[in-house]
């Protein structure tokens, strides 16, 4: 799939899936995405004075997660227009809009948030360099990225529970509250060929930031990469 193609199936995926996007999100981890966030912000470690711009941001639970921890200042962009919608009702903090954006091309002036998150929306990218170049541009010096993606686990016994689950279930389920049925088997599609081919680290580094680390959670299902610029 090229990146234009990829873009606008994207794009309309999200669009389609947003009426069911949070409840199948909780559903469908039991529950254990709302701790993945609050994990990723903690090890992240903001910092008073936080200007944060959540990319792929949905409906806002990554934004709305640091908003619980204190942050103040928080933007959100994202490619789908009902996505942004749904965060829209969600919060009335906000700072001016939401911006209907791709990733790879951020309409900000260079250097003027401290922070950028992306939950479960980097694999969702068209071309993902050229994303983190952008991310490098509009972060402040020693700034930082923090982006929270699935992962396979290394785990032998657990990787086949894991494929199991990703292939067989969650798509019968995900097809039937969603009524879409490419949504989710893209997931897991795209998760299997995402943790065999992208080393985030590795292009977070590449992209000019000076230090990057991975950590993973729940026995290696996602990862949290942070950099520094």
């Amino acid at each position: 799939m090229n990146g234009e193609i990829k873009k606008q199936e994207v794009k309309r995926m999200f669009d389609a899936i947003a009426h069911k996007y949070d409840f199948l999100n909780h559903f469908l981890s039991a529950g254990i995405d709302i701790y993945w966030r609050k994990k990723a912000l903690k090890l992240t470690r903001l910092k008073p004075g936080t200007i944060l711009l959540d990319v792929a941001c949905g409906t806002g639970d990554f934004a709305i997660e640091a908003k619980k921890m204190g942050v103040n200042k928080i933007f959100g962009a994202d490619f789908s227009f009902n996505m942004l919608s749904l965060f829209k009702k969600k919060s009335d903090w906000i700072i001016g809009k939401n911006v209907q954006v791709a990733a790879e091309f951020l309409p900000l002036k260079n250097e003027v948030v401290t922070n950028i998150t992306v939950a479960f929306g980097v694999r969702n990218f068209y071309d993902i360099p050229l994303a983190f170049e952008s991310f490098f541009r509009v972060l402040k010096d020693e700034g930082k990225v923090t982006i929270l993606e699935f992962s396979m686990p290394k785990n032998f016994v657990l990787k086949q529970l894991y494929r199991f689950y990703f292939h067989s279930i969650l798509p019968l389920v995900g097809r039937l509250i969603s009524k879409d049925n490419s949504a989710y088997t893209y997931l897991p599609d795209s998760v299997e060929e995402f943790d065999q081919k992208i080393n985030l680290v590795k292009l977070l580094l590449e992209a000019g930031f000076k230090e990057a680390e991975r950590k993973d959670l729940t026995f290696g299902l996602v990862q949290v990469v942070i950099a520094i610029k």
